[in-house]
């Protein structure tokens, strides 16, 4: 194998192993939204807030604990659904960046694209370190499959 395919394939793993993070992530996350069901959500919310030491009438823990006061079983059973949805999606998508498969290379593009326009209306809004590194990864994810599937359509390969 040429030492540019080599690299290639190396990168495509590299996503592949991002994008199974990112799906044992939400769907460990899932996990424990279904855990949370017949639960108190508004008590056990308030137990975090007070265990992190935050002023719950501050910004983000008054949202957080809004939030959790709106949530009943139907709720949880919708977002962890949800949760597994894009979990499956994202480790689809690995498995076809990792056995180098031209429709994971393609997904793989498509998916990263559809945040672009989120993540660069946040940079601007709201510029900031963390804005700009993930907007930065994902751009540099989408012009990688481009990149990837350009190179496959030169060589005149499917997958």
């Amino acid at each position: 194998m040429p030492q540019g395919s080599k690299r290639l394939s190396r990168g495509l793993r590299a996503v592949a192993m991002l994008e199974a993070t990112k799906g044992l992530g939400v769907l460990l996350t899932g996990f424990g939204l279904f855990s949370l069901l017949h639960r108190d959500v508004q008590q056990l919310a308030e137990m975090l807030v007070r265990h992190a030491h935050l002023n719950p009438a501050s910004h983000i823990p008054r949202i957080f604990l809004a939030y959790a006061a709106r949530l009943d079983d139907v709720h949880l059973l919708q977002l962890a659904a949800a949760a597994l949805a894009y979990a499956a999606v994202r480790m689809v998508e690995a498995y076809g960046l990792w056995f180098g498969r031209a429709w994971g290379e393609g997904f793989a593009a498509a998916s990263g694209a559809v945040y672009l326009p989120f993540e660069l209306h946040e940079l601007v809004h709201r510029p900031g370190w963390l804005p700009a590194c993930l907007a930065a990864l994902n751009l540099a994810v989408v012009a990688f499959m481009i990149y990837s599937l350009r190179r496959r359509m030169a060589a005149g390969r499917r997958g």
